[in-house]
């Protein structure tokens, strides 16, 4: 037996397996699976085609001593996976929602704390917590076990290695590992694996090269960066996040 909220909208293709519990005020598209023992709270949307298994709770109240009960949403995209005991809460007054994108992973027992933005395409690894206000850029991959602070962004194409303590901004198209966390080179495997050109990653290396390993500080390194590097979509990406970053990025390898 389950327990649907008569004013509950889930198309007539949805499935709910037994002892859920999906509430007032959500919404569920064509296609998506429920398994047994999920509750899902009021304000959550959910797109077409997800799979939500045994266990998870979705669109929970913020751990947060600020929430006062205001109307907050947890959004998730289409083609999205949440595994056992996944947990992702609402929004606060900060940001009003929590959102994961299209053809993401959330492994099982991973966390997703309240007004965190996850694009789309994103895997989190088992265990993985990421505190209030995370963002989380198309294509990143977090380890198992990481531990993500809050504010932190973590940009597009990143591998984090399993059991990292993110505690500084993680730029785009790289490895970061070890304790404390520190950049090891780019992601070469998986921008291959996405059609990345021989070019385009030439680029991206000769942009962390004076980035990581000049001997600049990073101000110096963007200046040379603009100066002798040519432009492109993923020298700008790179400029364009590191410039953004009031957190400062992860440091680089002694």
């Amino acid at each position: 037996m389950n327990y649907i909220h008569p004013e509950a909208k889930l198309h007539p293709t949805v499935t709910v397996g037994a002892f859920s519990c999906i509430y007032d005020d959500v919404e569920i598209g064509e296609g998506t699976i429920i398994d047994n023992n999920v509750t899902i709270y009021g304000g959550t949307r959910i797109g077409k085609n997800c799979h939500i298994y045994a266990g998870a709770v979705i669109g929970g109240d913020p751990q947060d001593l600020k929430f006062k009960g205001e109307k907050t949403y947890a959004i998730i995209g289409d083609n999205t996976v949440i595994r056992e005991f996944a947990t992702i809460h609402r929004g606060t007054a900060s940001k009003g929602k929590t959102i994961v994108g299209n053809n993401c992973l959330i492994m099982a027992y991973c966390h997703v704390a309240h007004d965190c933005l996850l694009h789309d395409h994103i895997i989190m690894s088992n265990a993985t917590q990421l505190a209030g206000e995370v963002v989380v850029d198309d294509w990143a991959i977090i380890g198992g076990g990481s531990l993500v602070h809050q504010f932190s962004h973590i940009g597009a194409h990143v591998m984090i290695q399993g059991g990292s303590k993110v505690n500084k901004d993680i730029p785009p198209y790289v490895i970061v590992a070890r304790e404390p966390i520190t950049y090891c080179g780019i992601n070469s495997v998986g921008l291959n694996r996405r059609a990345f050109t021989k070019e385009q990653i030439a680029a991206i290396q000769d942009t962390y090269r004076l980035i990581y390993m000049s001997g600049l500080n990073v101000s110096q390194a963007l200046e040379q960066i603009e100066k002798t590097l040519p432009q492109s979509l993923e020298r700008d990406l790179i400029l364009d996040f590191v410039k953004g970053s009031p957190r400062g990025i992860v440091r680089g390898y002694n």
